[in-house]
């Protein structure tokens, strides 16, 4: 018997079974955007919904939608994703294992606030992540060079680590880890100041711009990254985007991958101490899974991420640990497993 998820958790796992089903992708979606929209609600704003019976008056609850989520808000498993369980129990892990896996994660490495592009304070974010289980949450907003995410300038970046002092002061034992999404720029330096690095208690590196470089050039610009000492984590490696981001003319078009030397960069993770990021995201789902395996055999070590910019997201680390146990990625190996000493340690080494 599958372990219950929460509704938006159970809607994920709905729409992963039906991909991997190759079922049509508008189904698919159907259910990730479904799964947003819970997300979107709090507690008291489901409990009214399902009360009420106007779960089918949100954008893209039908009605096999709608029982799916009455049922996992009970603390059910659904009955549709029961009879998906059955139909691929032999080639999916179980969700009981996955929340095993999941369990075993004391934090997040990868999370935005209103101060770049996500889309709530940080209190609300950590609160979020507190409620979840979680120990400690590392705040990584973007870097200046992303305009477009409201990257934050070193002088809003030094604000944030007093903000984020006076929260620690007072929701302690949990902790928020400074941090920082840092754009790989084109020639694999990073883009915010050594000292300002130096004072972080995580690094994520990510490529956000020419993702379709030439294979030798994206692979030297991600090995000088890897390889820099403030890196701790190579974030969503290929660039890719499963599901489009809806454009302004309506399209939704998928991103392919970035093409890079991924033998040669993961290596150099192993012997850099940098660990590659599983993001979660549903439309991100990144490394693919052959690069996944790739990375597992080369011996690296792994950070699952939500990569999460409102507090709802944060639960989107199942998707990654679903990811995890189909590539044999060894828990030992997922460094958000440490508590936080443990995890600092590591990161400064």
């Amino acid at each position: 018997m599958s372990t219950p998820l929460p509704p938006a958790a159970a809607l994920r796992r709905i729409a992963f079974l039906l991909e991997r089903a190759r079922e049509a992708s508008y189904r698919v979606s159907a259910y990730r955007t479904a799964a947003a929209v819970v997300d979107g609600l709090d507690e008291a704003q489901l409990d009214l919904k399902i009360r009420t019976n106007t779960l089918k008056d949100l954008k893209g609850i039908g009605p096999k939608t709608a029982t799916a989520i009455v049922q996992a808000h009970k603390g059910e498993v659904p009955e549709y994703l029961l009879s998906l369980e059955e139909a691929y129990a032999g080639q999916l892990p179980a969700a009981d294992d996955v929340a095993a896996f999941r369990a075993k994660l004391l934090g997040d490495l990868h999370a935005h606030s209103d101060w770049s592009d996500g889309g709530s304070p940080i209190r609300e974010m950590a609160e979020a992540a507190m409620s979840l289980g979680h120990e400690y949450l590392a705040l990584t907003d973007h870097s200046p060079r992303l305009t477009v995410a409201n990257g934050l300038s070193p002088q809003r970046l030094e604000k944030q680590l007093d903000v984020v002092a006076e929260l620690n002061a007072e929701l302690a034992p949990f902790r928020i880890l400074t941090g920082i999404e840092c754009d790989i720029n084109p020639d694999g330096s990073l883009d915010q100041t050594d000292e300002l690095l130096g004072r972080l208690d995580v690094v994520v590196a990510s490529v956000h711009s020419e993702l379709r470089a030439p294979r030798a050039q994206m692979t030297e610009r991600m090995l000088a990254a890897v390889a820099n000492p403030h890196t701790d984590v190579l974030g969503h490696c290929t660039g890719r985007l499963v599901i489009g981001r809806k454009q302004r003319n309506g399209e939704q078009k998928p991103r392919p991958e970035s093409e890079f030397d991924a033998e040669a960069v993961f290596t150099a993770c192993v012997e850099n101490g940098t660990a590659v990021e599983i993001n979660s995201r549903p439309e991100r789902l990144d490394p693919p899974r052959r690069l996944l395996s790739l990375a597992v055999e080369l011996g690296c070590e792994f950070a699952i991420d939500t990569d999460a910019h409102a507090p709802g997201q944060l639960d989107w680390q199942y998707n990654g640990c679903e990811r995890a146990l189909e590539c044999g990625v060894p828990v030992e190996r997922v460094i958000n497993t440490l508590v936080a000493d443990e995890l600092l340690a590591w990161t400064a080494g």
